[in-house]
């Protein structure tokens, strides 16, 4: 039973997160008449402080901040993949997301998708990008709402049963509205919220810990007595796995469709380098999560079988007091918040402009086009709800594994068309195929792991990262073969931004979301 103190924090908390999210209402500039970009990307207006605020909320989800330390407290070392790929994120999103920035508002680019049909003149990869983006978005915004009912209801906040169900849709139920009405600037204020009860909250965790176990020496030798001094080690036999996953993982998350958005959103190039540079104060968020996990093991908590991620919240619930235990719970609640109302405005912009207005309406005005990503977006949080309701938490979390591996597969058609437009598109489409397919089939293969085997050898890898190079041979191949056939291309219509000239906008209000 939670204790009331503990109950009223939380409930604090996530009332502020709903007035911030009212006050999103004041931020949107009321002289603009209705259009997508201003619904799903707040009129390209975040500064540096709102980017790495949403940038930081939309990566860092609240499952994430419970995985890391579930898996550290189940399998020790290789959980601390997650370090080096949010890591090798930054360089890669300095270069990429300020490049794919300035070509999307020379031409009006909302999704990748847009900037795939205007780079190749292909309809149908722009098609299969779009819907590759949503199939590998849907799972992980699953996954936010099976994230907050494994903590409250380890934490005694949640109810079981009915009850506890309900709270959980209440809380998507008041994060559908916000977004509904206010697109992207709804979860940019909450991201606000997020930051400082995350920040506090883990600090004051990890003071605790370290006061309580007398420095991080005896937390480690505690987790190892229970593991085994190997397992905070990685063997040579798992340091290829290790590797090849942290590079994938960085390389697939900057293809989702909700870090392309919160991205897109920014107010210029220079503001997406200066928030790379300052996105690792959140790797260093996550390592410390990490570090609990083995902080869990070292106090002896013991975590149901199947459910690691719940060793974080049992061990916060035991050692601190039942206000600041109150505010890490609720800082994970609002940390699920803020991703799945990016995840569901992404998903519904790349339905919207790739599909609807593609195949459906093409002639559809901008006030029609945000009505309709509005629906979608209710409809993404609905369908997620009703995902983690009638399926079991395994196979939200198999299919997202498998999601991770699918967004991979478009990376050549968005990353390599930033660069050159030599890449056939029924080549690139073709490669998609073939990575699809590998991809998925070791993977269930495997039994749904994503580290596979590479060949008859020890040698294991990741499952995306195998895939995407059999996707990479095929597209050069096929695009050898096409060229000497003499099979056209479509029309590039998409300058690179070497040739760009993007006008600088005012400054002032350039902080507003």
């Amino acid at each position: 039973m939670a204790d009331g103190a503990m109950t009223a924090t939380f409930l604090a908390v996530i009332g502020g997160a709903s007035l911030l999210a009212v006050t999103a209402r004041r931020l949107r500039p009321v002289d603009r008449l209705p259009s997508l970009e201003g619904w799903a990307l707040a009129d390209r207006s975040l500064g540096p402080g709102w980017t790495w605020l949403l940038l930081g909320g939309t990566i860092f989800t609240a499952y994430t901040f419970t995985a890391v330390p579930g898996l550290a407290y189940g399998n020790g070392a290789p959980a601390f993949f997650a370090v080096p790929y949010t890591v090798i994120v930054c360089p890669l999103a300095f270069v990429l997301l300020s490049r794919l920035w300035s070509v999307a508002r020379r031409h009006g680019y909302v999704t990748a998708a847009d900037f795939v049909r205007g780079r190749y003149g292909s309809p149908p990869l722009a098609l299969v990008v779009a819907l590759t983006g949503i199939l590998a978005t849907m799972p992980y915004l699953a996954l936010q709402l099976i994230g907050i009912r494994a903590v409250l209801t380890a934490g005694g906040v949640q109810p079981r049963g009915v009850a506890g169900d309900l709270v959980l849709v209440a809380l998507f139920a008041g994060l559908a509205v916000a977004t509904y009405r206010h697109g992207l600037r709804a979860p940019t204020v909450i991201s606000a919220l997020k930051a400082v009860a995350v920040f506090v909250s883990l600090t004051a965790v990890t003071w605790l810990v370290l006061e309580r176990f007398g420095g991080p020496g005896p937390v480690f030798d505690g987790a190892a007595a229970r593991l085994g001094d190997p397992a905070l080690l990685l063997s040579p036999a798992q340091q290829p796995a290790y590797a090849t996953l942290a590079l994938g993982s960085a390389l697939a998350l900057l293809m989702y469709p909700h870090v392309l958005t919160a991205g897109f959103a920014a107010d210029g190039p220079r503001t997406l380098r200066k928030v790379s540079v300052a996105l690792p104060a959140w790797t260093g968020l996550l390592a410390l999560f990490g570090f609990l996990g083995f902080a869990a093991l070292a106090a002896g908590v013991r975590a149901p079988l199947g459910g690691a991620e719940a060793a974080v919240p049992m061990l916060v619930d035991r050692l601190m007091p039942a206000p600041l235990a109150g505010l890490v719970f609720a800082a994970i609640a609002v940390g699920a918040l803020v991703p799945a109302a990016v995840m569901s405005i992404a998903a519904a912009t790349s339905f919207v402009r790739n599909v609807y207005v593609e195949y459906v309406h093409p002639t559809a005005t901008p006030k029609r086009q945000v009505r309709i990503a509005k629906a979608v977006s209710v409809i993404a949080k609905v369908g997620a709800v009703a995902f983690v309701f009638g399926l079991r938490d395994q196979d939200a979390i198999n299919l997202q594994l498998l999601g991770g591996v699918w967004i991979l597969q478009i990376f050549p058609a968005v990353v390599v068309g930033l660069f050159t437009g030599r890449l056939h598109p029924r080549a690139l489409l073709a490669g998609w195929a073939v990575g699809m397919a590998s991809g998925t089939y070791l993977v269930v293969r495997e039994g749904f792991s994503s580290i596979v085997p590479l060949g008859a050898g020890p040698l294991e890898i990741y499952a995306g990262l195998a895939a995407l190079l059999l996707n990479l041979a095929v597209a050069v191949a096929g695009t050898a073969a096409l060229t000497r056939l003499g099979v056209p291309r479509g029309a590039d219509s998409t300058d690179l931004p070497s040739r760009l000239t993007v006008r600088r906008r005012p400054e002032t209000g350039a902080n507003n979301p």
